[in-house]
């Protein structure tokens, strides 16, 4: 009875121990916040991982004296009674040893481990009471050793223990975020949008939202007052980039409440821009700015040359969707003739026209847009009525200029099976 209760707690233990390690941080820590017995008692033995990390070390090593000590004694006086006289001391230990690691590795260890590592949460919901009595009472003595053992590092190893927290990865609340999408049958949650927009920061490039080159309306710093007046009454742009002789060198930016103040140059109100690289990812430069103060970067390519624009408003439409604002291009067309063609602006993303019409038109890192699309197939600006076979699509170039595509039309071939 002895051995089979110091195997039931040491895979208790050892099972605890994983379960807690393997668990979904986030999804304890939700239970935790839940009203009710079991919540409070998971926040008490999961306010402090290491101790309880420990409390469950010393658990097991208790049941596995205990087993060990009343395990070889059972194997002498029932398995090895008749053959005793035939084996000297040295192989009876040998085959006591061999015989006790197996049945505790299988009954105690690898099984244990196994299903409290692939239920984790549920097991520790299910044993939070049990562990909780054992936290209570090896209390005292995991005290003492986490106490020596942090006296040991620091005394002669010179290292400071910082006993951590729980705490749950991005990983983790991206998973999360994915479970609730998918258990949702309604539409999701718009705040469920915008965190999940967040954790995506930090993996969008400034090059992917930025404003193109093409697209950027800019004037030389030696241009007269009235000019940029008139510039921004026709725009409605709130900001202007300036440059110096070439839009490659933008040397700041000049905004529309200025004019307010009545400068006499464009030089008295210039404000400064950052310049940022392609590469950098947007949360970065969402920080830049913000500790900068500032509220627009200039991209730059590889060679130093502007590639395009990017503010703190393209960064936010990133998380809470589209902000109308000064560059934003309201006249992109979108037009569904019928179920197989649609005829639109080569500005809208790839992946917008594949969640929007159900298609699987090809995605690349080296583009975003229909028009990114085409020129990665061409290598080259197609002339208007030339057609692009791209998979089982065929694009025809509708309206387009010696430097960009402007309207295509796009029609799904429907092979017949």
């Amino acid at each position: 009875m002895i051995i089979i209760i110091s195997l039931i707690l040491s895979a208790f233990f050892s099972g605890m121990e994983i379960a807690f390690v393997s668990s979904d941080k986030l999804n304890l820590e939700i239970q935790k916040k839940q009203i009710g017995f079991i919540p409070n008692i998971l926040t008490r033995i999961t306010k402090d991982p290491s101790r309880f990390i420990s409390t469950m070390l010393i658990g097991n090593n208790f049941s596995l004296v205990v087993y060990g000590i009343f395990m070889g004694e059972f194997i002498f006086n029932n398995l090895l009674i008749t053959r005793v006289n035939n084996l000297n001391e040295l192989s009876l230990v040998f085959l006591q040893t061999s015989i006790s690691t197996v049945i505790i590795l299988i009954t105690a260890e690898f099984i244990p481990k196994v299903f409290f590592q692939i239920y984790s949460n549920f097991f520790m919901k299910i044993f939070a009471l049990p562990a909780y009595i054992f936290y209570t009472i090896f209390s005292p003595l995991t005290s003492l050793v986490i106490f020596i053992s942090d006296f040991i590092l620091n005394k002669f190893f010179n290292t400071n223990i910082k006993h951590s927290s729980l705490s749950f990865t991005k990983i983790e609340l991206e998973n999360y975020i994915e479970k609730e999408i998918q258990h949702s049958s309604d539409d999701i949650d718009s705040e469920i949008e915008i965190f999940q927009n967040a954790l995506e920061l930090s993996e969008i490039k400034a090059r992917d939202i930025m404003v193109p080159r093409t697209e950027i309306i800019a004037v030389d710093v030696s241009i007269d007052i009235d000019e940029v007046k008139k510039i921004f009454i026709e725009t409605g742009f709130s900001k202007i980039p300036v440059y110096k002789k070439s839009i490659d060198n933008i040397i700041g930016y000049v905004h529309s409440f200025d004019f307010l103040k009545k400068p006499s140059d464009i030089k008295s109100f210039l404000l400064p821009v950052e310049f940022i690289p392609e590469p950098m990812f947007v949360n970065e430069v969402l920080q830049i700015l913000t500790r900068q103060r500032k509220s627009l970067a200039i991209i730059l390519d590889e060679y130093g040359g502007a590639s395009g624009i990017l503010t703190i408003e393209d960064i936010v439409e990133e998380l809470f969707g589209e902000i109308e604002d000064e560059h934003d291009n309201l006249e992109y067309f979108e037009k569904s003739i019928d179920e197989y063609t649609i005829e639109v602006s080569a500005r809208l993303e790839v992946e917008y026209i594949n969640n929007k019409y159900k298609w699987e038109l090809p995605l690349c890192d080296s583009y975003e847009t229909l028009g990114g699309l085409i020129f990665d197939k061409t290598e080259n600006i197609p002339s208007e009525g030339e057609e692009i076979i791209v998979k089982d699509y065929k694009i025809k170039i509708k309206e387009a200029t010696s430097s960009k595509i402007e309207k295509i039309v796009i029609i799904k071939n429907i092979k017949e099976e």
